[in-house]
């Protein structure tokens, strides 16, 4: 058995920097290493950071952070092209509305990144299908981000393996896996309670399942998602398949 790459890359300048390749899916194929990326922003990449993600090939970005995020951190490997696909966020601001009105608690915190979520599906969909219009051109190696690469990363993350044929579970874990690797900035809305900082700070199972709850209640069920919501029909689906699975040692021997 071939040693597999490293799934996280210990960036200096981006905690959160890992691989989706490697997932089994359902058909007996696996994700290909080193096509899809998935990462917390780009702007504070050291000059080592940015020789290895060179050394990657990455071509493309995919940005799901707002206009003012992308400013306060532009990308730093130049010849990366950049795609913005925004989605401004918007938990802060809530939280700061509900400590002006004095009922901030850690629960009233963890609801709010539960709506976030949700609202990703009924306010931005057309986000997540762009993406997946790109993933069907010929990009990789690229990388998909926000500013943590946790949130809005890690539900087009979700997606992209569920329209691969990942299951469930390993999904769930590679969506956990930014509790352990993300470094907050300690500066970071530094004026909220600790435990809000903490809920907003990292993520939680029931974050990624409030987003497929209002999956089911906005198109009945995931399938229909990916099809009505995502344009994503058979063809695309084989198309998505075709580029970014193999069959297990199928790179060792030199297929690609």
């Amino acid at each position: 058995m071939r040693d597999s790459p490293a799934r996280h890359l210990a960036l200096q300048g981006a905690s959160n920097f890992r691989d989706l390749g490697g997932y089994p899916t359902a058909d007996g194929r696996t994700t290909r290493w080193r096509h899809i990326f998935r990462s917390n922003h780009l702007g504070q990449l050291t000059a080592a950071d940015v020789e290895i993600v060179r050394a990657l090939g990455v071509r493309s970005a995919f940005d799901f952070r707002g206009p003012e995020e992308r400013t306060a951190g532009v990308c730093v490997v130049k010849e990366i092209n950049v795609h913005s696909l925004p989605i401004e966020p918007s938990v802060v601001a809530a939280l700061r509305a509900e400590i002006a009105k004095g009922t901030l608690t850690a629960p009233v915190a963890l609801e709010l990144m539960r709506e976030s979520y949700r609202n990703y599906v009924r306010h931005h969909t057309h986000s997540f299908r762009s993406l997946f219009g790109h993933l069907l051109e010929d990009r990789a190696p690229l990388v998909i981000h926000c500013t943590a690469g946790k949130d809005r990363t890690g539900f087009a993350s979700a997606l992209i393996l569920h329209a691969l044929g990942v299951p469930d579970d390993i999904i769930a874990e590679d969506y956990l896996l930014t509790n352990r690797h993300y470094k907050r900035d300690a500066t970071a809305a530094a004026d909220l309670p600790e435990d809000v900082r903490n809920a907003i700070g990292s993520v939680e199972a029931s974050y990624l399942a409030a987003a497929f709850e209002a999956v089911g209640e906005e198109y009945g069920d995931l399938e229909t998602y990916l099809r009505d919501g995502l344009k994503l029909g058979a063809a695309e689906r084989t198309a998505l398949k075709e580029r970014y699975l193999e069959y297990p040692g199928a790179a060792a021997a030199g297929e690609r």
